[in-house]
């Protein structure tokens, strides 16, 4: 269970954020408004997460009105139980958005006092983060619009091909030390928020006894021996690359948010995490690995592929298929999720961690089909 928190004064007044605001620019701010930005709750399939995002309206004196969003983080069972798990990923967040092209920025980071005023780091309770604000609509509107159309367009595919150039432009990016790769696939499977984490998170269910859950986390045991060695690829990465951290605005335009758990690490993680969300939709439209999902599944991996010229990665990808596969048939993060997908879910897990090598045109006869 996470610890018991302090008695803190965390009502987040706009007198409090102008004087945070205002010691930060320098200069008198005046804050116009404070939104919540949580979860809608109608229908989005997205239903926990770690703190509720808070959008600033603000305007320093003699300049334009801005916006931000003030970000905290809640205990929880995903490795966040004490104040410097929370800590250490607010402060890494800080440098690390800035740091990857098209990401949010992040403005500052700070804390807060045992009465609710926000101050510098130094005499820290709790910890958070401000960052820009960012427009736009996040990729999972575009497949939930796909999920009740069944409908390609040119511009659904447009987007596919962007997001996947993306990813092939920033891992490019050689890492700085091969022990930093090693401690990626480490904490893949043994870190709070990855394989074992959300295994430990799982309730008691006839669908995944814990005789399943322990042989998943033996495979992935035996598949970070396999991966350890190869640091070559290590990679700039995002490392949380799912739809509802991208943001698009018009046409292909779009940014990212949330890039978590390190700014080092195997390109399979990003390509994995969102490629994996095609086959997911599918499962909840059908049932089966089919079009119109398949063709972006495909399409998706062929391009990579060939942009890349990276064919390893069909041989380091089941373990972060099995990482992403756990967190979309989680009861817990996933709560209105059919028992039938999250079968299929798992079965596609067991299947690719089963093979020596990733083929995406069997994605569909990994699920059962």
């Amino acid at each position: 269970m996470p610890e018991p928190s302090p008695q803190l004064n965390t009502r987040l007044s706009k007198e409090a954020m102008e004087r945070y605001l205002g010691g930060l620019l320098g200069k008198k701010v005046h804050v116009l408004g404070l939104t919540l930005l949580g979860e809608t709750g109608n229908g989005d399939l997205k239903a926990y997460g770690y703190g509720t995002p808070i959008r600033i309206d603000y305007q320093p004196a003699g300049e334009a009105c801005r916006s931000a969003v003030f970000h905290t983080m809640s205990a929880n069972r995903f490795g966040h139980e004490h104040m410097p798990d929370r800590a250490q990923i607010l402060l890494w967040q800080h440098r690390a958005f800035n740091r990857l092209p098209r990401h949010v920025r992040s403005l500052d980071v700070g804390a807060f006092q045992f009465d609710g005023s926000l101050i510098s780091a130094g005499r820290a309770e709790e910890f958070c983060l401000l960052t820009e604000y960012a427009q736009g609509t996040p990729y999972a509107k575009d497949l939930e619009r796909v999920l009740s159309t069944r409908v390609l367009s040119d511009l659904d595919l447009a987007r596919a091909d962007a997001l996947c150039d993306y990813l092939v432009q920033i891992h490019k990016t050689p890492g700085p030390e091969p022990g930093l790769y090693t401690r990626r696939i480490r904490e893949l499977v043994g870190h709070g928020e990855c394989i074992m984490g959300l295994t430990d998170s799982y309730p008691p269910h006839a669908l995944f006894p814990a005789t399943l859950l322990e042989e998943i986390e033996h495979q992935c045991v035996r598949w970070r021996w396999k991966l350890k060695p190869l640091t070559h690829r290590l990679r700039q990465v995002h490392g949380d690359f799912h739809p509802w951290n991208i943001l698009f605005q018009e046409g292909v335009e779009f940014g990212v948010l949330d890039r978590s758990r390190g700014e080092w690490g195997e390109p399979a993680d990003d390509v994995t995490c969102l490629s994996l969300n095609y086959l997911f939709f599918s499962l909840q439209c059908s049932g089966r690995c089919e079009d119109p999902w398949k063709i972006l599944f495909e399409r998706f991996w062929t391009r990579y592929l060939e942009k890349s010229g990276d064919r390893e990665i069909l041989k380091v990808a089941a373990p972060f298929f099995a990482f992403r596969g756990l967190v979309l048939a989680s009861p817990v993060w996933y709560p209105a999720l059919s028992d039938d997908v999250r079968g299929k879910l798992l079965a596609f897990v067991q299947a690719v961690l089963a093979k020596d090598e990733f083929d995406p045109a069997m994605a569909g006869a990994y699920c059962g089909e």
